[in-house]
Formats: C-alpha cells, structure tokens, sequence
C-alpha cells in the first residue's frame, strides 16, 4: 500500500489545496486574515509576466511544504487582484508579505535563494508559536476574570503585555481588572494607552463603560423614585428606560434587561425602538462574553422571533 496520503502533505496530515492555494480579493479576509490567526500565512504577490517570481514561487511552494503544516502560502495575481495589491501598496513584484494572528508582520521584495526563504518562514514559524501562546494565556486571563480572580488575571496579562505591550484586549482587560480592585487611577492610565482606531474594540467599549460607571455611581435614591413611578404608569416606557439606564449605571444590569425587554415585549417600535438599542449599548458595554451579555441576547431573541 502507498504510504502517501491523497491531497495531503504527508508529514503534517494538511490538505494540499489549504497548505498551498490561490486567492482572489474576495477570498482574502477567510483565506489570509482568518487563517493567520491559527497558523502563519505568507502571501505571494506575483504575475504571469513576472520573470522573478517564477523563480521565486517555486521555492516558496518547496519549503512551505517541507515546514510540515507550520505555515501557509497564498498565492495572489496582481494583474487580476490590482485592489488588494493596492491596499498592501505593493509597488514591485515579487512581493511576499507574512501574517500572524490577522496582522502583516514582515515580508520582502524581489526573488531570494532557497536558504533565505528556509530562514524566513523558520522565524516566521516561531512568530506563529508565539501567537499560539499569547492566545492561549488570554483564554485563562479571561477565565480569571469571569472567576473574579483578578490579581491571578493580572498576573498573566502583565506577561503578555511584556512580550506585546500594545496587544488592545490585554490592555482592556487589564484595565477591568484595576477597576475591579479600586485603581480606578491606574485603569484609566492604562486605557489610555489603547489607540484611538481601536476604541471601538469590544473589550476596550466594555472596560470604558466599566470605568465610567466606577467613577459616577448612580444615586440609589433615583432608582427608588423611578421605581415608584414606574409601579404607579406601567405603561409609562420612558420611565422604564429611564430607570434601567439608572439600574445598569448601579450595576444591577439584570433588572435593567427585564425593564427594556419588558417595553420590547408590550411595543418592540416605541419610540423608533428606543428600549432595543438601549438595550443593545448595554450588551456592547458589558462585553460579547458576559453572561448577562448572553443570557440577554437570548432573552431578546426569543422575544423577537416569536
């Protein structure tokens, strides 16, 4: 029997159309960006009028395939992809850039020989591991926090934060954790370090709103005045929302669902759907992940769909 594996490289057990494949712009985003996050990805910018990349390519596709599924190559015809080739202002080719975790990390121009390229993709390999690791130690820093084991949290982001001081979600993470142990001074030093293009990140959103609400405490005698008035007009919906901004900014987020879903259920349109996109802020405040976040999504979905 041949020990050969059909459309497998044999060593690493990765199909041969995912080890080595040609995209278009369109398939950029699943076959780049997406997969770089779980396995280094090189990206060969070339053309079928190019002299040096046919000299190139070749070698790319060899040691690709002797680094036993580390790493990926895609391959790109400029001539046919001129919009991406643009947004990667590849200006001469060959033109090899590499990815790791969704994110250029270093490339070069031009045709290399065999030993420079085995050197590339061997740094790139250990690029990748790193990432592995990175992402692997935010999974348990995430898990501390929903443990509310926020020094041992701090611990582990303080480590990734070494080796990658702007990684944002550390950040953000870290910064939910000062405001969890009262340094409200120190979270907003280091969510200050976050870029301003990546404020709209999810846990960036969600560790504002956290410190925002850790700053200005609501006045528990509003609630108890909404509360009143909202007994005595049921059906009075600006009440209701205006008490279940109150309870979120107290922390008492699972009441401030049950208030919006409450008007969502009695008149999902009022006000141009006023209580859902309320309701949605808070489920971007809190973060994908909470479990209120969840609970609430599902709440609201059957509500919806029903």
């Amino acid at each position: 029997m041949n020990d050969m594996i059909i459309g497998q490289n044999a060593a690493s057990g990765v199909p041969a159309a995912e080890l080595i494949k040609d995209t278009d712009t369109k398939g950029f985003m699943a076959d780049v960006i997406e997969v770089s996050k779980r396995v280094p990805v090189i990206v060969d910018f070339w053309a079928p009028w190019c002299g040096p990349c046919k000299q190139l390519t070749p070698l790319l596709e060899k040691v690709v395939k002797q680094a036993n599924g580390k790493v990926r190559l895609v391959k790109i015809n400029v001539d046919e992809n001129q919009q991406i080739a643009a947004q990667m202002r590849v200006q001469s080719i060959p033109a090899v850039f590499a990815f790791v975790d969704g994110q250029p990390i270093d490339g070069f121009m031009g045709a290399l020989p065999e030993g420079q390229i085995r050197q590339f993709i061997d740094k790139l390999g250990s690029k990748g591991s790193l990432a592995e690791e990175i992402a692997a130690a935010m999974k348990v820093a995430e898990e501390a926090l929903q443990r509310k084991s926020y020094e041992q949290a701090q611990s582990i982001l303080g480590q990734i934060l070494g080796v990658d001081p702007g990684h944002v979600a550390a950040l953000a993470i870290f910064a939910k954790c000062q405001i969890e142990l009262g340094d409200f001074e120190g979270a907003t030093a280091t969510l200050g370090q976050i870029p301003p293009d990546k404020k709209t990140n999810a846990d960036v959103v969600s560790a504002a709103a956290a410190l925002e609400l850790a700053l200005h405490p609501v006045d528990t005698n509003l609630i108890t005045e909404l509360q009143r008035e909202v007994a005595g007009a049921p059906d009075d919906f600006q009440k209701r929302l205006d008490l279940a901004v109150a309870l979120n900014g107290a922390g008492q987020r699972s009441e401030a669902t049950d208030q919006l879903l409450h008007v969502i259920r009695k008149k999902r349109d009022w006000n141009e759907d006023a209580a859902r996109k309320q309701l949605v802020q808070f489920f971007e405040a809190w973060g994908p992940k909470d479990e209120m976040t969840l609970q609430g999504r599902r709440k609201l979905s059957a509500i919806l769909f029903s």
